[in-house]
């Protein structure tokens, strides 16, 4: 007959056994934890990447569809002492200032569907100015929309007549009076944006006759 002691001894575990188990227990949790935090940030990075991917898209977009609805319009300034041409650029605290065409009025308001807008960049972000009238005021002032952070620079350039890139605009061989200079457009414009995380994004943009 089995001694009941001698049993239960081989049905049961040691201290040490079960300290050992404890630890081995611990350590994979550890791992499988540490597992799924790194998932986690890897997700949570991911998800930034998309987010800042569709705002770089969704700025791109703005600007080149704007330039591809530019319009040979030239607008009053404040004053109605200077007219500022159809595009022109580094006026006025402005890196941008176009007049464009398209602007939706679904609600049928008593206004143009051409808009002036400007685009300019203050601490590090992109932004969309843009007035309700073209020929304004010193009451209009512009609605401002922040398109995109982290932008550290944006450059033009200017292909003219001619099909010579200029770096600034109304080119100067462009001749006649001051009112057909204001009006003239370019063949294409080109864009560099230099962002401090993505670098340099170029955009050649062809603008309808």
């Amino acid at each position: 007959m089995n001694n009941p002691r001698s049993i239960l001894r081989t049905r049961g575990f040691t201290l040490l056994e079960l300290l050992i188990s404890i630890i081995i227990f611990s350590i994979v949790g550890v791992m499988a934890m540490g597992g799924f935090n790194e998932l986690v940030k890897q997700r949570e990075h991911t998800s930034e990447s998309m987010l800042r991917i569709r705002s770089i898209q969704r700025t791109v977009t703005s600007i080149s569809r704007d330039l591809m609805q530019l319009e040979p319009r030239p607008v009053r300034d404040a004053t109605s002492a200077t007219l500022k041409p159809s595009i022109q650029i580094n006026a006025t605290g402005c890196l941008l200032e176009l007049t464009h065409s398209g602007w939706t009025n679904p609600v049928g308001l008593p206004r143009s569907t051409l808009q002036r807008v400007c685009y300019r960049i203050e601490d590090n972000k992109l932004y969309r100015d843009y007035w309700v009238t073209l020929d304004r005021n010193l009451s209009n002032e512009p609605q401002q929309v922040e398109l995109l952070g982290e932008v550290s620079s944006m450059s033009f350039r200017f292909m003219d007549l001619n099909r010579q890139w200029q770096t600034s605009w109304p080119a100067n061989t462009v001749g006649g009076s001051a009112t057909s200079a204001a009006r003239q457009l370019p063949l294409a414009v080109e864009i560099t944006l230099k962002l401090n995380d993505w670098g340099e994004i170029v955009r050649l943009i062809e603008i309808a006759a």
